[in-house]
């Protein structure tokens, strides 16, 4: 008789990886949304989540750029659930889009944090995954659940309204 042989749990390695990995992660989502809570609670779900990717077979070997990768997934899953209870309580306006016009303005870094903290979930969302994550529309509009042309058009309105926020503080 054969006795069936006990597979080691996978995410063993991960949690190797964990201390190492844990400020890469936290600053990560920390440096995106600007709330500290809100990093933590990413960060766990983050965590949660690449436990129960890397279980599944044919998953890849924990790494800290794998484990970024998961967290801007989490960011996104969050931003798009924001998105979706905003909707639910209010009607959008249609936005038509715009024309893209060249704003190439250096803007602080703090500054531009308190302006995207203003915009909706939808717009800080598309600006964070393109300009400083440095993602292409079409993988930004894959993390969106989004066309490419739809990506395209919202960018067009978060860029706009990004402008106006920010054009309309600096005169004040």
């Amino acid at each position: 008789m054969t006795h069936p042989q006990v597979r080691p749990d996978p995410a063993f390695g991960l949690l190797k990886l964990y201390d190492d990995a844990l400020p890469h992660v936290y600053g990560y989502l920390l440096a995106r949304c600007g709330d500290a809570s809100l990093a933590e609670d990413l960060t766990a779900e983050s965590f949660l989540a690449a436990v129960h990717a890397i279980r599944k077979p044919g998953a890849p070997d924990p790494s800290i750029p794998w484990l970024i990768g998961v967290a801007r997934h989490k960011l996104a899953d969050h931003w798009r659930r924001v998105e979706r209870e905003q909707r639910g309580l209010r009607l959008l306006d249609g936005e038509p889009p715009g024309v893209d016009d060249p704003w190439d303005t250096a803007v602080d870094r703090i500054r531009a944090r308190e302006v995207l903290g203003q915009l909706g979930a939808h717009h800080r969302a598309a600006l964070t995954l393109r300009y400083l994550d440095g993602l292409p529309v079409p993988e930004v509009a894959r993390y969106l659940d989004r066309t490419v042309h739809a990506t395209e058009a919202l960018l067009v309105r978060a860029r706009a309204a990004f402008r106006r926020i920010y054009e309309g503080e600096e005169g004040s």
